[in-house]
């Protein structure tokens, strides 16, 4: 009985893996209702959560959940117990404590981004989250860990996938990665300012302007030399008209 759960197991986990990017360590959200039926049928978590799903797990839960057990009082100061030691996520209710189940749904929005599973024995909440494709979930039956086999949301929605009606969140994470190592998903006014910044070297009208200044010293020179000329003429001509007087 033992194999043939973990061999579902093994089957579901390749689901979420190859469709939604489950990797290990799988994050496994628990609330009150999966600490007390765990504490009742003396289940080690810690210990038995690994080796069903065959990887590393680690135990989350959230401040809501917390709060949620210290105000059920004393009958389930043992689930509390267990919820304490397990890692606290950040939830968006830091002011106003909601449900622990209305927490647990929050955590999976947006196409479970961060890949959480769902541990609870309330119904109601299992069925919600039956509705959002990509959540795992799981449930104690028996004294025994039983990972759900994908809901039929979650068929249809790979179903779309493959058929490119939809785009699924880890397809959308590694476009995003892509982009953002091309430069691509940036602001065109940014690209723009760098292109800018890329411009470089001596302005080409300038060195025009340069060169007509040097032609413009040649003709200066040539015409102190024709000046020097003239006033060499004049000289020579003074002395000749003076050897003539002399002569006659």
């Amino acid at each position: 009985m033992k194999i043939t759960r973990q061999k579902h197991a093994k089957k579901h986990l390749g689901f979420f893996r190859n469709n939604f990017g489950v990797r290990e360590p799988y994050q496994i959200l628990l609330d009150g209702t999966f600490c007390q039926a765990a504490l009742r049928g003396r289940i080690q978590l810690r210990e038995q959560l690994p080796r069903y799903l065959m990887g590393e797990t680690q135990l989350c839960t959230t401040r809501c959940v917390l709060k949620e057990l210290e105000t059920l009082g004393q009958d389930l100061y043992g689930a509390k117990l267990i919820a304490q030691k397990c890692q606290v996520r950040n939830c968006s209710h830091f002011k106003n404590a909601v449900s622990g189940s209305e927490c647990l749904l929050s955590m999976v929005e947006e196409g479970n981004p961060h890949h959480y599973f769902v541990a609870s024995q309330d119904q109601n909440l299992s069925m919600k989250v039956k509705k959002r494709p990509g959540v795992p979930l799981m449930f104690i039956i028996q004294n025994t860990i039983v990972l759900d086999k994908p809901s039929p949301k979650t068929i249809a929605f790979v179903k779309a996938v493959e058929s490119g009606q939809l785009v699924s969140v880890h397809e959308k994470q590694s476009i995003k990665q892509l982009k953002e190592e091309q430069g691509l998903g940036k602001n065109p006014e940014q690209r723009r300012r760098k292109k800018r910044k890329k411009i470089g070297g001596p302005n080409p009208l300038s060195c025009l302007k340069k060169k007509k200044k040097a032609q413009d010293t040649k003709p200066s020179c040539s015409e102190n030399k024709r000046k020097r000329k003239r006033i060499r003429n004049r000289s020579t001509s003074k002395v000749l008209s003076g050897t003539e007087n002399a002569e006659g």
